[in-house]
Formats: structure tokens, sequence, C-alpha cells
């Protein structure tokens, strides 16, 4: 296999265009009028846009970067956030996945959620908050908000056990 491919109807071309392009620090090889394609040797991905009148929420869990350090993970965050893409979620040694994970999310133009994110162990939970896993909720409650990880709030174990 040469490549992975995702293609993701989108509502406007032009605002997706421009947050891909932040996103993977890459033009697109294709642009027509309602379509563009991103094609990325690392990781290898054949990534397109497809115009569509209507996207009707997220219709995918969510999407995502596996990178080799909590470093590249801030590294992205910073990198994202001096192209004017703001993360949503930061967490630090969260448990998510079985795993025990540092990392950040953001949305595209139609909500469609990505991560960031570095694996540091293998664990036995499948998450902290048994209400999401791998997909951050909002704060709704000052328990959720305590327990919801930043890079300033790393130390989860001192309110969430």
């Amino acid at each position: 296999m040469k490549y992975a491919h995702v293609g993701l109807n989108v509502t406007n071309l032009e605002k997706s265009i421009e947050f891909y392009s932040k996103l993977f620090g890459a033009e697109p090889v294709k642009v027509k009028p309602d379509y563009a394609k991103f094609l990325l040797e690392t990781p290898g991905l054949n990534f397109t846009l497809n115009l569509r009148d209507e996207v009707k929420g997220n219709q995918v869990g969510h999407f995502g970067f596996q990178v080799e350090s909590t470093d590249e993970v801030i590294a992205h965050k910073n990198r994202l956030e001096e192209n004017g893409i703001l993360s949503q979620y930061d967490e630090i040694n969260t448990t998510c996945c079985y795993a025990l994970q540092d990392k950040f999310w953001i949305h595209d133009p139609d909500g469609n959620e990505w991560e960031f994110f570095y694996t540091k162990a293998d664990v036995a939970a499948s998450s902290e908050n048994a209400s999401s896993c791998c997909v951050p909720e909002k704060p709704k409650t000052k328990e959720v908000e305590c327990c919801s990880t930043t890079t300033q709030n790393a130390n989860i174990n001192s309110c969430c056990s």
C-alpha cells in the first residue's frame, strides 16, 4: 500500500483548503471548482475535499496524527497556533483508548475533529472519563472541568480518580 485515502465532504472549499493547507503544512496538488486533493508523503495520505451543499455533523468519530513524542505534539500545536488554528482541547497525561497519551484537538470548518497525539504507554483502563473516549467533551460541570486536562493543568490525578 502506498497511501491511505480519506475523502471528506465539505461545505466551503476555499475555507477548507485554507484550513487543511495549514494543518498539513502543504498546499493541495490539485484544485477544481468542487474538489481539492492533498497528497502527503509523510504520513502517506491521499486526502481529498469534496464540495457538497450540506454536511450534517461529524460523520466520523475523529481523525488524527500519532506522533513520536510529546515535544512533537507541542511543536504541531505551536505551528498551527502560529497559523491561526487554535486548539479546542489540550490533554496531557490523559487516559484514552487504553493508553496514556498527550494530545490536543482542533476542528475543521465543518466541525470534523482532529487530534495530534503521543502514546506514552498502554494501560488497562479505556478512559478516565467513561462517558467519552478518544473524543473530548466540552466541560459541563466543575468535576468534568477539573478533569479536562490542559498544559496548564497537567496533573489530572490531583482532582480525578
